[in-house]
């Protein structure tokens, strides 16, 4: 379990409803966005897991196949992303999409994570 902390109980509940196997991506993209900063802070935003420091970082957005992982300033994180693992083209937000639980790469999504915080420090 997430260290208590750090997390709401709307975004626990929420967790608490999804299929099994979106709820392990869930559980798992979390673990990965609150060790990557001890500073981040989860809220549940636009029904969702919004993260935050100086400012929105990153979000999960759970559907019924996948998960996303986005970045509310992801196309700035474009230079950091060496294994081109960000989706979409709007004007500033980028996503991962995570389909299933082995295609999670913890040190690509903390290295992103850490640069999507630093772009905030700015």
């Amino acid at each position: 379990m997430a260290d208590k902390e750090r997390t709401t109980e709307e975004v626990d509940q929420l967790i608490e409803e999804l299929p099994n196997d979106i709820q392990t991506i869930v559980l798992t993209l979390r673990k990965i966005i609150l060790n990557s900063s001890p500073w981040l802070i989860e809220e549940y935003k636009w029904s969702m897991p919004n993260y935050s420091y100086n400012g929105l970082v990153c979000y999960l957005q759970p559907a019924k196949k996948h998960v996303n992982l986005g970045f509310h300033r992801g196309n700035e994180l474009q230079d950091k992303d060496m294994n081109k693992l960000l989706q979409g083209t709007g004007k500033t937000m980028r996503h991962i999409k995570v389909k299933k639980a082995e295609d999670i790469q913890p040190e690509a999504f903390t290295s992103l994570i850490q640069g999507a915080i630093a772009l905030n420090e700015n």
